[in-house]
Formats: C-alpha cells, sequence, structure tokens
C-alpha cells in the first residue's frame, strides 16, 4: 500500500498572546491525508486551517504530537519536506514590478529547476492558466483572478509531490474560480498530485474526494462529501416567500427562530432552509406564513451549518438598527449616477455607466475581477474623482462636494484597512474621532458596537480572525450611523456562518433606512440585493432585480445567479471579439 501524504496524530499547537494568555490552535488533532487525491479543511474562522497547512509546510513546529509529511518527520526535517512540497498561501508573494515571465524564471532560480525542464514546465502551467499571451505584462496590472493563477502557476513551476493551497480562490470572480479549479482537478487527474485546499467555498469542497470539518482546532467531522451529507438528510427545503416581498425578509424571519429553524438563506428568489429535526409543524408553518415548501436535494453547505450548529454557534438575531443621522428628503434617489466615464490615460475603465439607488435599498455591483466595478466603487466614495459624467451620492455633487458627501457615508474597504498593531477598541476610539464623534457619544456608540459585534476590546486587532476583522471593520464603518454603506468585497474569505451573520445586519441596517452598495464575488450574496449590477471591461451589462438578472441570462439555460452571472458575462465577451474580427 502507497504511504499516506500526510499523518498526523495528537498534534497541539499554541500561541502565547500578551494581552490574552496563550491561545490554542490546533488541539490534539488526527488526520490522515491519502496519496492521490484531492482534500479539502474547511472550518470556521478560527478554526486553525492556515495553522495546519503551515505546520504540513514545515513553516511551523508542533509543540505536541507526531506530523509526518511524504513519509517524513517534519519536525526533524522540514527543509526535506519543503524540496518535495509547493504551498500557495492565501497572500501568494508575486513581484509586481516584474513580468509574468519573470515571475515564472524567479520562482523557477528559487526552487532549483533545471534550465533543460523549464521550457516545457513554463509552456505547460501558461497554458493550463491561459497566461501565455501575457508573458511580458508586469504581474501588477493583471486582474485579481489573473494573478491568482500566476501565484499558482509559479508555485507549479516544479512538479511536486504535494500541493498545499490556503484559500486559493479568496477575491476570485466566478469565472477565474472556475478556471482554477479546472487547473486543479487537471493535476490531481492527469499527474495524480495530492492536493490539500483549505477553502470557504462549501461547493469547492464538495468536488474533494475527502473533506476534514474543523473547529477549534479539532476535526468534527470527516469523509467523503456524500458521507457528510447524510447529516442533513430529510432536513432540507425550500420556501417561496409571500407576493411582493424579497425572500431576504423570509430568510430573516427564519434564520431567527433557532427553535426550529438550522439555517436559511435566500436563493433563486426563494429560501433554501434546514429544519431542525424536533421542530414544531405547527411553528414552521407558522415561520413560513402558512407559505409553500417543498423538500430539496441537500448540499454539503447544509452538513456544514448543522455541525457547526451541533457546536452551539447561533447567530444572534437582530430585532432594529438604529436609522442614519442623515436621513435623506423628498423621496430623490441618494445616488445619481449618469454617463459616469472614468479613464486612466488612453484607458478607460469605466465607460458611461448610469444608474439610481434608492434610500434603504441593497445594490450590489458585481462583475470578474477587472471589469470596473472597484473603480466606479471608488468614483462614488469620492475616493476617486471621474473623468466625465453625473455623480450625485447623499444630495451632494460629488465634483464640488466632495467632503461633504464623505461625512454621511460609510466604507468597509476589500482589504483590511484598519490599524493591526492597535487593540480593537484603540481602532473604534481612533476612527470614531476621525468621523467627529467624541465624549460620552463616542463612548456610547463604542460600547454598542462592542455588544452587537462579539469583539473583544483589549484584542489586537492584526491578530484577529479573517471574520472578526470584517466585523471589526464593519463596526468601524458604522459608528457615525452614515446615510451609505459602502462595502468592498466584505465577506471575501469568511466562512458561511459568518456571512450568514454578516447579511442578517445588512438586512437589518436596510430596514432602518440604511442604503447598502456591496461588491462582492459571492453570487449568492447577490440574492439579498434588491437589485443588481454587472460589469465586464468597464460597460454595464445587465442591471435589474436578481430575478430580472437571472431572466436575461435563461436563454442560455442559466437557473441560479453564478451561472447567470458567468453567461451573461461570456456573451458579451464573445460579441465584443466579433466586433474586433
Amino acid at each position: 500500500m502507497t504511504a499516506p501524504s500526510v499523518e498526523a496524530v495528537g498534534l497541539r499547537k499554541v500561541f502565547p498572546e500578551p494581552d490574552r494568555g496563550a491561545v490554542t490552535a490546533i488541539d490534539n488533532l488526527s488526520l490522515t491525508v491519502r496519496p492521490g487525491e484531492l482534500t479539502a479543511l474547511v472550518g470556521p474562522d478560527g478554526a486553525g486551517k492556515t495553522t495546519l497547512m503551515r505546520m504540513f509546510a514545515g513553516l511551523l513546529r508542533p509543540d505536541q504530537g507526531r506530523l509526518q509529511v511524504l513519509g517524513i518527520d517534519v519536525a526533524r526535517a522540514p527543509q526535506q519536506v519543503q524540496d518535495r512540497i509547493s504551498y500557495m498561501p492565501q497572500r501568494f508573494g508575486l513581484y509586481e514590478d516584474l513580468s509574468v515571465q519573470e515571475n515564472l524564471d524567479l520562482y523557477a532560480d528559487l526552487h532549483g529547476v533545471p534550465q533543460d525542464r523549464r521550457k516545457e514546465r513554463f509552456a505547460r502551467m501558461l497554458a493550463m492558466t491561459d497566461l501565455a499571451q501575457f508573458t511580458e505584462r508586469p504581474a501588477g496590472k493583471l486582474s485579481g483572478g489573473m494573478k491568482q493563477k500566476l501565484g499558482l502557476a509559479c508555485t507549479l513551476v516544479r512538479s511536486p509531490d504535494l500541493l498545499l493551497l490556503d484559500e486559493p480562490s479568496v477575491g476570485v470572480d466566478p469565472l477565474s474560480r472556475r478556471d482554477l479549479w479546472k487547473i486543479v482537478q487537471a493535476l490531481v487527474e492527469d499527474e495524480g498530485l495530492s492536493v490539500i485546499v483549505s477553502t470557504s467555498y462549501m461547493d469547492e469542497a464538495e468536488r474533494c474526494a475527502r473533506v476534514h470539518v474543523m473547529q477549534e482546532g479539532r476535526i468534527l467531522a470527516e469523509g467523503t462529501p456524500a458521507t457528510l451529507l447524510e447529516r442533513a438528510r430529510g432536513l432540507t427545503f425550500v420556501a417561496t416567500p409571500p407576493a411582493g416581498r424579497p425572500a431576504r425578509e423570509l430568510q430573516a424571519r427564519l434564520i431567527d427562530a433557532p427553535d426550529a429553524i438550522i439555517d436559511a438563506v435566500p436563493q433563486g428568489g426563494n429560501v433554501r432552509f434546514i429544519r431542525k429535526p424536533d421542530a414544531d409543524p405547527s411553528r414552521l408553518a407558522e415561520l413560513l406564513e402558512n407559505g409553500p415548501s417543498a423538500a430539496r436535494p441537500e448540499e454539503l453547505e447544509d452538513s456544514f451549518m448543522i455541525l457547526l450548529r451541533e457546536q452551539d454557534h447561533e447567530i444572534t438575531p437582530v430585532t432594529a438598527e438604529a436609522g442614519p443621522d442623515h436621513p435623506s428628503t423628498n423621496g430623490k434617489p441618494v445616488i445619481l449616477v449618469r454617463d459616469l466615464v472614468r479613464k486612466f490615460g488612453d484607458f478607460t475603465a469605466v465607460a458611461s455607466t448610469s444608474f439610481e439607488v434608492g434610500r434603504g435599498e441593497i445594490f450590489g455591483l458585481l462583475g470578474p475581477n477587472g471589469a470596473g466595478k472597484t473603480t466606479t466603487f471608488r468614483m462614488l466614495c469620492g475616493l476617486l474623482p471621474a473623468t466625465s459624467g453625473q455623480l450625485e451620492v447623499a444630495g451632494r455633487n460629488l465634483r464640488v462636494a466632495r467632503a461633504q458627501a464623505r461625512a454621511r457615508i460609510g466604507y468597509v474597504s476589500q482589504k483590511f484597512a484598519l490599524y493591526g498593531n492597535l487593540s480593537v477598541r484603540q481602532n473604534l476610539e481612533f476612527f470614531g474621532g476621525a468621523y467627529g464623534l467624541g465624549g460620552r457619544l463616542l463612548r456610547e456608540r463604542i460600547s454598542d458596537a462592542l455588544e452587537q459585534f462579539d469583539l473583544d476590546p483589549a484584542a489586537q486587532s492584526g491578530l484577529l480572525p479573517a471574520g472578526y476583522k470584517q466585523r471589526l471593520a464593519m463596526a468601524t464603518g458604522l459608528l457615525h450611523r452614515p446615510e451609505i454603506l459602502f462595502l468592498d468585497e466584505p465577506t471575501s474569505g469568511i466562512d458561511p456562518l459568518a456571512r450568514r451573520a454578516f447579511w442578517r445586519r445588512i438586512t437589518a441596517l436596510a430596514r432602518g433606512g440604511t442604503t447598502i452598495i456591496i461588491t462582492t464575488h459571492f453570487m449568492e450574496e447577490a440574492e439579498y440585493c434588491d437589485r443588481i449590477a454587472i460589469q465586464d471591461a468597464g460597460e454595464m451589462l445587465a442591471i435589474g432585480t436578481p430575478q430580472q438578472v437571472r431572466e436575461m441570462a435563461g436563454k442560455a439555460g442559466a437557473t441560479d445567479m453564478n451561472s447567470a452571472f458567468i453567461a451573461i458575462v461570456e456573451d458579451a465577451r464573445a460579441r465584443r471579439e466579433r466586433q474586433v474580427a
């Protein structure tokens, strides 16, 4: 029999923290990874997935236990392990001033790839990643999805015996995510490569041969996706919301009822939910307002949510949110965009975009990496001037009153933009002061934020798990109760449980009158929006309710938002190619 790729027995890893004492990241963990398979690590933020991956890579030494990778004792010979594996961390270190080819050459040098093997290996990696035509382009000029693919190509410039991928599709659009997984699956099938991947996407974990569910440094469950699915058998349903009401309202009603409901999420204009095994039928009928529901096939995410709920992970019900301190008046749009254009030299990033957003509306701005949505977003926030066009935010013309408009908005950036060396409380105090709050009012707002977002005021911000960093960023952006909240991919890299809690709060904010503008690569999140817009290459491809957008893509056979997004973007790209030809 072939030896396991990884064999871990009784692993333990503890990190000392001055303010909080010792933090146990890995706690008596044991697992076996079979060779030639695609294996997934999933779990909520802070579960220990990245720590475990770094231990597999020989970058961290276990405090206790035994760990063998490719038959090598990692604690005794970490360099021998590193000579035979390839590891792609969440933030892969591309050199942005170097071209695609120069990055490949550099990593080949670092890994000691012989010159006579480079040509064939480079050609294969460039073909698989579809980067062959971009070899002279600086890495810094690539889109997010292309950077991830280049990172994977650099990781694979040598032929490893084991590939470790830590959240490889974080911040990547559905098209690029699909391409990344085609590459990974081809490596497993064609080369028999052993791959371990940590992921926040349950549909990605469902493609793997085995899945290990982690929580607080331990393994909660493991097995094939089909085996894990059995936990949800007979508990999964789909419900239709009352006529004229958005699905997110029914979803909020269900998810706030932990006595009967394990999980609920909008999908395709309906709400898919998991009921508790002992749920009272009359209670379910009350929650569904006697509306129709039907059984649906269970998914891996259903089993994942059941496992977490068994660990007493609950989403705190949100009954009300304070309204904005600067409410809109006269029923006018909160955001008005007409013929918006932004150019960088000869390059047009946004081309003649127009739309309106009303008070209390959740408006989603979607598009592939490099589509122009972040540029549009930065113009709406007053962070980037428009080349031409009309742009009004909170009743202010951004051409002449940018500072006044910014005082009425909150902003949560794609990357953690707070001060990592400050505590949670210190960040809230600093940014609260920057928003003009002080004295008793600031203390009250900070106290409310700490309670609402379940934050430890003494924790060092930079050491928080991704989900808690997102909570802190949200709390900071809402301290001054803005009229408009801009969220740039706020759920990138956080687990499904944290995404549910995030959207529960967003729904409550919108009900209180706050206008939400959000960009996201999770297509399921588009279902929470009142309307969405899809951009690509600076062009507005579609705008409307989620149902209207799905109908636009229906001719291509798209039934869910993910396939609708891909169909709309690919159709537009094919049209542009025909025009060029």
